[in-house]
């Protein structure tokens, strides 16, 4: 038995050992294939567990966007509040002084000086801590990510965290204190002359707006100007630049503060970007256009305008003498500054959730790359495209009761 099996091996030498090798090419090949299959798998089910973290930790991030912004608002309300006092001119026509109408100047340019600022101000402090609290979010998740590793250095300490969000403060000081002198100097020039008598309608409001911004937004400065010459408009409110002293930059700040100058200037850089300023122009457009949607309440027609058959499908025919809109504007930064829930705070999360959805999972594949500058040049790229519904509040009548 044995013997004829040998002599069929030996005649069918060549087919046995072809055959051999078929099969067990065959055999590691699967093993090959299994593998690497459970390789595929494990690579797939450790880059869901990375983008669940980073999911996590990007929603964690604008979630604290969200709630900085809510605390500062009363800073910025009472720093405006503070400058823009129209408060004491009211109590002073209360006792109706013989410079009544001088007065009432004055409470024109303060009032719609205030509330344009409010708005200004208040898309910059949004936009400006998105930008630095996620390049803060981007070094903390590198940070969280390198945990145990050997050798590894701790790219954004807290103190270093602590120290560059202390920038802000720029912007509720010496940054606001010079936004607010050139807008009432632009709210001079375009209201000056106009009668407390002349009668607006939310039209009329509406390109009175327009102008002021041009002014301010046309307003040339020293400092903040780019290499091919054009102005960065409205950066040197939100930051200094690069040769203002480095204690006045941030609190405490250093020539050894290495990595905090750094963030600084990748910071600038981004302010400086055309990007940046799409981004901020749609937030303000926003704004004001809420702020006239605003007034817009109390510049629909009455029951005798209806009665007397006028055209009055339009708000644009509604016109208010100017002394009567004056306590309208001056009641606005109340809903525009409030750290309560109100309709801007739902459109401000709002941000949050359009840029979760879309940029998130991009945002983060770029982080890796730890070139934060090219990142956020990217991620206003994205967001320029995006509907960024920032805008004020609709003011309600237990807020302007006090106006």
């Amino acid at each position: 038995m044995l013997r004829s099996v040998w002599n069929f091996l030996k005649r069918h030498k060549k087919k046995c050992i072809f055959l051999g090798t078929v099969l067990g090419g065959v055999y590691i090949l699967g093993k090959y294939g299994q593998k690497k299959i459970r390789e595929i798998q494990e690579r797939e089910a450790a880059e869901y567990i990375a983008q669940a973290r980073r999911q996590y930790h990007f929603e964690s991030n604008q979630r604290t966007c969200n709630m900085t912004v809510l605390s500062m608002l009363p800073t910025l309300r009472e720093a405006l509040m503070q400058q823009l006092n129209s408060e004491s001119l009211t109590a002073l026509l209360k006792n109706r002084p013989s410079n009544k109408l001088e007065i009432w100047e004055d409470l024109k340019i303060i009032s719609f000086t205030r509330s344009i600022v409010a708005v200004y101000s208040t898309c910059m402090l949004v936009v400006l801590l998105r930008v630095q609290l996620n390049i803060i979010g981007g070094y903390i998740y590198l940070d969280n990510a390198a945990v145990g590793k050997n050798g590894t250095t701790i790219l954004a300490p807290p103190d270093v965290q602590q120290q560059y969000l202390s920038s802000i403060q720029h912007l509720l000081g010496d940054g606001l204190t010079e936004l607010i002198t050139v807008i009432k100097q632009a709210v001079q020039k375009i209201l000056g002359s106009v009668s407390l008598k002349h009668s607006l309608s939310l039209l009329d409001l509406e390109q009175k707006l327009k102008e002021i911004r041009n002014l301010v937004e046309q307003h040339k400065s020293s400092s903040w100007i780019n290499k091919d010459g054009s102005k960065s408009l409205l950066c040197h409110y939100m930051m200094p630049d690069e040769e203002t002293p480095l204690a006045v930059q941030a609190c405490g700040l250093s020539p050894r503060d290495i990595t905090t100058i750094k963030l600084l200037n990748e910071t600038r850089d981004m302010l400086e970007s055309p990007d940046f300023s799409t981004v901020l122009n749609t937030c303000l457009n926003r704004g004001f256009s809420r702020l006239l949607d605003n007034m817009a309440e109390f510049f629909r027609p009455t029951e005798q305008d209806l009665q007397h058959g006028n055209s009055m499908n339009s708000l644009s025919s509604v016109s208010l003498p100017l002394a009567k809109i004056i306590p309208i504007v001056n009641g606005q930064i109340h809903s525009v500054c409030s750290e309560t829930p109100s309709h801007f705070v739902q459109v401000r999360r709002k941000l949050g959730s359009v840029i979760k959805s879309k940029l998130y999972s991009w945002w983060w594949s770029c982080v890796s790359k730890i070139n934060l500058n090219s990142l956020l040049r990217c991620f206003f790229k994205k967001t320029q495209n995006l509907e960024l519904h920032v805008e004020c509040g609709r003011v309600s009548h237990e807020s302007n009761n006090g106006s």
